[in-house]
């Protein structure tokens, strides 16, 4: 099986990291992208160098799915580690393993510490658990690699006390762009839903409460649905089993085909398949069908389990992300939940990488409700509208900066000039990145005209040191030269080259620093290309 472009980025990346010394690294792409296939080919290398490798999941069908894509891509078998089977004596160099079986101590004892050279976490959000821990402490000087759909910052940050780096990220606007994923369209319902008496339980609402409140309104979605997914392939997520039973009554009442799964159903298999050949229309279920469910023709996805955690909100989306022939795109039915807490999850929170833009774009998207928005022009609108409020302020510090004649760069201008979104919504995720920035670095810095003393942390002095050099690398304008022209008022400097910004800065000393030369508006200029 020939890899994509990307999945052979992600396979040489994590060998980089290995051969550089990292013991722990991390995958993540977004769901639909072939993360198993991945790692498959990442174990295919590992046997070829003579490694023992450990597959570790927390649900048997994850193992299942594991071995299977395995197989078909690579041609390797597995031994099986969970319940009454054990790998130990077979000649397999693969073993899928249940973590739920690993972690009892009498199982783990009858291994060695050097038993496993690698370990491959699928789902690596949930490694963090004291069963996770207990088989990777077990074997210390294994190489693990997780891997896991696009997580939250909260996240990242929490991996981050295992995990070493980051070895390669695949993002889900890419992943829609280069044509691996379906294009989403998002359509707000203008039908609130209250949530505000909603509490909380283990960071996220309590699943019982949110049941109770959406109670009220289960007939006026369906009616909603009515307008919009009569001729869609649905999947629904509820908060518990009996809603989930509830609300497929209710669409049936209202003219769907609808069904319902969940984890006690003994007809589970027969009405997914049935649902994938089209006797049903929509599929309910209570969060059953968030990790492991592959039905590339669903092209609607209608979240009833509002959530604060990211990883999950994408788990559930993923059901409809994947590509498949006839589908132009997924629609995503978002509703107006009311709610004084403001981490809720919305279309938003699949595509901003930046809490700020997420805001707008949830704004936005709210007032266009009724009407499908593509998130990635909904992405892109709200960057603007952000942009144009950060200059407005930026504007003013500007003035104040100028009294104050600094000799350097504020960074926040600098990311600004350049619109770097990367930068400014920078949020470190790894030890070494929370750290202060070093001696070196502020040294470095100065020197390249960037004012270090508003840099709170190494990882984000890192990220400018290797923005500065690689617009030294593309003949772009360099702090200073930004600095000095928007003095004069020339807007968006850190778009312009190196020559253009010396060019316009050598007109404006031989006019004795008077100001823009005559015939040219600052505000208005743009150099040639």
């Amino acid at each position: 099986m020939e890899l994509r472009p990307y999945q052979e980025e992600a396979k040489q990346a994590v060998f980089r990291q290995w051969e550089a010394g990292t013991l722990h690294t991390l995958l993540v792409l977004p769901t639909g992208c072939g993360k198993t296939i991945v790692f498959a080919k990442v174990i295919e290398e590992c046997v070829r160098q003579g490694d023992r490798v450990l597959i570790l999941a927390h649900r048997g069908e994850l193992l299942e799915q594991a071995a299977d894509k395995l197989h078909k891509a690579t041609g390797l078998r597995c031994a099986t580690e969970k319940a009454d089977q054990t790998c130990l004596g077979s000649w397999y160099r693969v073993v899928v393993g249940s973590v739920q079986s690993f972690m009892r101590q009498s199982r783990l004892k009858r291994f060695s510490e050097d038993y496993f050279d690698i370990v491959i976490i699928d789902e690596a959000h949930h490694c963090l658990s004291d069963g996770y821990q207990r088989v990777l402490e077990h074997f210390p000087n294994a190489r693990v690699l997780g891997v896991t759909a696009t997580p939250d910052r909260g996240d990242m940050r929490n991996l981050g006390e295992y995990f070493e780096s980051l070895a390669y990220e695949y993002t889900l606007p890419k992943a829609i762009r280069e044509g691996y994923l379906s294009p989403i369209k998002a359509l707000t319902i203008p039908l609130k839903l209250d949530l505000s008496g909603v509490g909380i339980q283990a960071g996220d609402f309590k699943a019982g409460e949110i049941s109770t409140a959406l109670d009220p309104y289960l007939h006026q979605i369906a009616e909603e649905m009515g307008r919009y997914c009569r001729d869609r392939k649905t999947v629904v997520f509820l908060p518990l089993i009996k809603t989930s039973q509830k609300f497929r009554d209710i669409l049936n009442e209202a003219g769907f085909q609808a069904a319902e799964v969940n984890g006690e159903s003994g007809d589970r298999a027969e009405v997914l398949t049935d649902f994938e050949a089209g006797r049903y229309n929509v599929l309910c279920n209570s969060m059953l069908l968030t990790e492991g469910w592959d039905c590339p023709s669903v092209d609607c996805i209608v979240v009833l389990r509002p959530t604060k955690v990211r990883s999950l909100y994408c788990q559930m989306v993923g059901r409809g992300t994947r590509l498949a022939p006839g589908k132009d795109h997924l629609l995503l039915l978002d509703f107006l939940w009311h709610t004084e807490r403001h981490e809720l999850c919305h279309p938003a929170s699949l595509i901003c990488e930046s809490d700020e833009v997420a805001k707008k774009m949830t704004e936005n998207l709210e007032e266009a409700a009724g009407c499908p928005v593509d998130l990635e022009e909904a992405e892109k609108t709200a960057a603007a509208d952000v942009v144009a409020q950060r200059e407005e302020a930026l504007a003013k510090k500007l003035s104040e900066m100028k009294r104050r004649k600094r000799a350097l760069v504020d960074p926040l201008q600098f990311e600004m000039s350049i619109q770097a979104e990367d930068l400014s919504g920078y949020v470190p995720a790894f030890g070494w990145e929370m750290a202060p920035p070093s001696d070196k670095q502020k040294t470095t810095l100065e020197k390249l005209g960037i004012l270090p003393d508003e840099i709170d942390s190494a990882g984000k002095a890192s990220k400018l040191l290797e923005r500065l050099e690689k617009r030294k690398q593309e003949g772009l304008s360099t702090p200073k030269q930004i600095r000095r022209l928007e003095m004069y008022g020339f807007q968006h400097v850190g778009s312009w080259s190196f020559e253009a910004a010396k060019n316009m800065i050598d007109r404006i000393a031989a006019g004795g620093w008077k100001g823009a030369p005559r015939g040219i508006i600052p505000q208005e200029y743009v150099p040639d290309r």
